[in-house]
């Protein structure tokens, strides 16, 4: 117990750090397997994310209609929104025709996304890594006259539901050619929900911890591994409003970890987002009624454990 007679977590053997990026990708990842909703209804989810504080959103993405429809009309989605004040507007990108419609709108940063395993690329992008490596390449060339930064997305990183495991060196490989052609940063995901704690500590021990983390929670170890990833040093997490969201090339693959119960984990933490949990449940009942259906998130579905912080952070 501290002075102030608050238990602390860090007199555990754990150094947790003191703040946390959150990057909301909800408004891409959550709703691209969802009924297609209107930019309107768009819109207005992302500015309620930022009413609650949220500072860094994937407001949508740059691929054929035909292939993502709920994904139509992003450019559309970013004029709207206009720019939001203190806030990074990151839109995912397939190639190089998708890296320049996305720059045309202004949005302050590209997600790219490779694969470790080349089975579900084949199925995802029908693209090799090394065709991957090239898109990249010409990608990370535009944006670097741009001035907008590139996130690298490996996915499948700790594990492929057609390979089964992959080496964490394998996948440090990818991370590694990314960096090489441009990429800014690199964030791992567990596209289909196979990593455990054990497997995250693995691919830190392996990679680092100035990584992203991309979690689902498939097999319901989305939060877990999250608060181990925190332990290990890593300080930038993905999330998705509600826990929507999941890989339409991988059967099965379910929702992102949620933003409302990580936050909630957080705030009991004493980890700073400077996302408002109470408003970010508004935003919550705003996709809830956009979908049409109850959401993933434990803590949208009933609420925080106490309806103010706890006295033991």
């Amino acid at each position: 117990m501290g002075a102030d007679g608050r238990h602390r977590l860090q007199l555990c053997p754990w150094q947790l750090p003191r703040t946390l990026q959150i990057r909301e990708v909800g408004p891409r990842d959550g709703l691209q397997v969802e009924k297609p909703l209107s930019v309107a209804d768009r819109v207005r989810l992302i500015r309620a994310l930022a009413d609650a504080g949220v500072r860094h959103v994937e407001v949508g993405s740059f691929v054929s209609p035909k292939a993502v429809p709920a994904m139509a009309g992003t450019a559309e989605v970013v004029e709207q929104l206009g720019r939001l004040d203190g806030v990074t507007r990151t839109a995912l990108v397939p190639n190089e025709r998708g890296a320049r419609d996305a720059l045309a709108t202004g949005v302050e940063e590209l997600t790219v996304t490779l694969s470790a395993s080349a089975e579900y690329a084949r199925r995802n992008t029908n693209m090799t890594l090394d065709a991957a490596l090239r898109e990249l390449e010409m990608t990370c060339k535009l944006a670097g006259e741009a001035g907008t930064p590139v996130d690298a997305v490996v996915s499948c990183a700790f594990g492929s539901p057609y390979e089964g495991d992959i080496a964490p060196a394998e996948v440090r490989e990818v991370g590694e050619a990314a960096l090489q052609r441009g990429a800014t940063v690199v964030t791992y995901a567990d596209t289909t929900g196979m990593a455990t704690p054990a497997r995250v500590a693995a691919l830190i021990d392996a990679v680092g911890a100035d990584v992203g983390l991309h979690l689902h929670e498939t097999r319901g170890t989305g939060l877990v591994n999250a608060f181990a990833g925190l332990t290990l040093g890593v300080t930038r997490l993905d999330s998705s409003i509600g826990g929507l969201g999941g890989s339409p090339f991988a059967t099965g693959a379910a929702g992102n970890v949620a933003t409302e119960d990580l936050v909630h984990m957080l705030d009991d933490l004493g980890i700073e987002t400077g996302i408002d949990l109470s408003r970010l449940l508004r935003a919550s009942a705003v996709v809830a009624e956009a979908v049409g259906h109850e959401l993933p998130s434990a803590v949208a579905r009933r609420g925080p454990r106490l309806s103010k912080p706890s006295q033991y952070t």
